[in-house]
């Protein structure tokens, strides 16, 4: 048999008035007694809470300082960073994707080093105010090895549909192909091999220079060169 959902019932009578009167008493006695020992608790140990607030405040000064110092160290290092040939020759593929983002970081473009399983031909991608967007994808070999052509249609069937680069460049320690070359500069994939290394890591020549990258204007943000077109057709 279902139970009857308890109901509050208004008191009738003078006693039950009462009776209502003096539990409200008790209640409202209770809560007034309860907010004063915590008042009373409050105003004992503010003394501790301030400090704990002011250690907290100083702690935090400590920490953004100190990620400061640690960042402007970090780009003082990178403006005088040269790896010499030497030096990458015996790094790992890890090791060199890592480097190319540094050097990139040290010409003045923002870069991410985003190698991996599955990366669809890009090992590095960077951004630069006045260069737009570039993917790198590196190929770190023995001194003699040899990069191809397929390498360069990845690349190139990448760059622009999957990262949404403008600029799309091969790099290796080693050297490339005569057909690979000569496919890379006929569909704009730019090439570095280990004389042009040479010159961007270890002479520091910045990698716009190096590949004569052209000023190029900002990107329109997506939509907005439509928007106009309608607006001036209404």
């Amino acid at each position: 048999m279902a139970r009857r959902p308890l109901r509050l019932r208004k008191p009738h009578g003078t006693g039950e008035w009462a009776a209502a009167g003096v539990v409200a008493l008790a209640a409202a006695t209770l809560v007034t007694k309860t907010a004063v020992t915590l008042w009373d608790a409050a105003v004992r140990a503010w003394p501790v809470l301030a400090t704990l607030a002011v250690a907290g405040l100083l702690y935090a000064a400590w920490r953004a300082r100190r990620s400061a110092q640690a960042r402007r160290t970090r780009a003082e290092s990178l403006a005088r960073l040269q790896i010499t040939l030497a030096q990458i020759d015996s790094m790992n593929d890890q090791e060199f994707e890592l480097a190319l983002r540094d050097l990139l970081i040290r010409d003045g473009w923002t870069a991410r080093r985003v190698g991996q399983q599955g990366d669809q031909a890009a090992d590095v991608i960077g951004q630069h105010p006045r260069h737009a967007r570039i993917v790198l994808q590196a190929k770190h070999t023995t001194v003699g090895g040899k990069v191809g052509s397929p390498v360069m249609y990845q690349v190139k069937g990448t760059a622009g549909p999957v990262h949404g680069a403008d600029i799309a460049v091969v790099i290796t320690n080693g050297t490339f192909t005569r057909d690979a070359k000569t496919w890379g500069e006929r569909h704009h994939v730019h090439w570095i091999d280990r004389d042009r290394l040479r010159t961007w890591a270890q002479h520091g020549t910045p990698l716009h220079d190096l590949l004569r990258l052209p000023d190029r204007p900002a990107r329109r943000a997506p939509g907005l060169h439509t928007a106009r077109m309608r607006s001036l057709s209404n």
